[in-house]
């Protein structure tokens, strides 16, 4: 246990802020001996790497952080493999692990910054996956010590949300996640530019795909070792189908997503692009060049400089076309 300690490598924004208590455990027995010994009060934040946070001040009380790393064959047969993986295990390494194995179904998950354990509350997502097609169960120790599995039917997975964003579920701590992956080649290319990037490649595989999505992302996204930023700001908006038709009246090279018969997801950077914010700072606060989802710390911004960034281009999106939305950046 730490005191006063430095949150600055836990927040990919770079906010320099501190935790009146830091603490790290390597196992599920280091956690639950740290429980019993009623080392912990509220408040409290269990964190990953910080890779979808935005603290705006210092956080008085106590943050934890996972150390429990590895991946572990639990069943294989010549179809498929069930792993379990550390929730402190880097997401990355565990997508360049499948890779390297040849288990297919997260390459198109590549350099998605952040942690396993953090994935799985998230549902993280890009180019056409989502981790909750590949989650089996997330094993949770809760704050009374008590262990559960939760099976990928009871983490109530929808668009970058789970049972695991609840208020009344952030005393269930993520320990290790259990992932079912596939052996034979079964690929998502038809999303974005991903197929004919894979075509300049003289055949497809797990890690053509994995470098073609390394490039596309490097190409439009910041490192935030170089800029700080938690990558996609807000969530896509998903709006009833009528008001899509209305606003494609108006703008008929609106892009779009069908998500049923109701509704459609409308991207939000280009939303905000349209608003004219592509690019704009707000002092230290900036929309990226390349990029309107995403905000960056121009260097030494606060917490409250993005939000204010963020406030104005939700009033200025609503404005517009009067659709909210809203932060998939969690707010501290």
């Amino acid at each position: 246990m730490w005191n006063n300690y430095s949150l600055l490598s836990y927040n990919t924004f770079g906010i320099d802020v501190r935790a009146s208590r830091f603490m790290e455990y390597h196992s599920e027995e280091e956690l639950l001996a740290f429980l019993s010994g009623g080392g912990l009060e509220a408040p409290y934040l269990h964190i990953g790497r910080g890779s979808n946070l935005l603290f705006t001040k210092d956080f008085e009380g106590t943050v934890l952080h996972s150390c429990i790393r590895g991946v572990e064959v639990l069943e294989e047969d010549d179809e498929h493999v069930q792993v379990r993986v550390g929730a402190g295990t880097l997401w990355d390494d565990f997508v360049a692990c499948c890779v390297t194995r040849g288990w297919y179904g997260a390459e198109n998950l590549s350099l998605i910054p952040g942690e396993v354990g953090a994935s799985a509350v998230q549902n993280i997502g890009a180019y056409g996956v989502e981790v909750k097609d590949l989650i089996d169960a997330v094993e949770t120790i809760d704050l009374d010590g008590d262990k559960r599995v939760y099976a990928n039917a009871e983490c109530r997975y929808a668009y970058r949300d789970s049972i695991f964003k609840r208020p009344d579920m952030k005393r269930v701590f993520v320990t290790r996640v259990r992932f079912s992956l596939s052996k034979t080649p079964c690929y998502r290319l038809d999303y974005g530019t991903i197929r004919a990037e894979v075509e300049k490649y003289l055949s497809v595989n797990l890690r053509t795909i994995r470098e073609v999505i390394v490039g596309i992302r490097q190409a439009k996204l910041p490192d935030p070792k170089v800029l700080g930023n938690a990558g996609s700001f807000f969530k896509n908006p998903v709006v009833p189908r009528g008001q899509f038709e209305a606003l494609r009246s108006q703008c008929p090279g609106m892009p779009f997503y069908e998500v049923d018969a109701d509704w459609v997801k409308i991207p939000a950077g280009w939303l905000i692009e349209q608003c004219g914010w592509k690019g704009k700072a707000i002092g230290r606060a900036a929309v990226h060049l390349r990029q309107a989802l995403v905000l960056v710390n121009l260097g030494g911004a606060t917490g409250q400089e993005i939000v204010a960034l963020a406030d104005a281009i939700v009033a200025s999106v609503y404005d517009k076309f009067r659709i909210k939305i809203v932060p998939e950046v969690n707010i501290i």
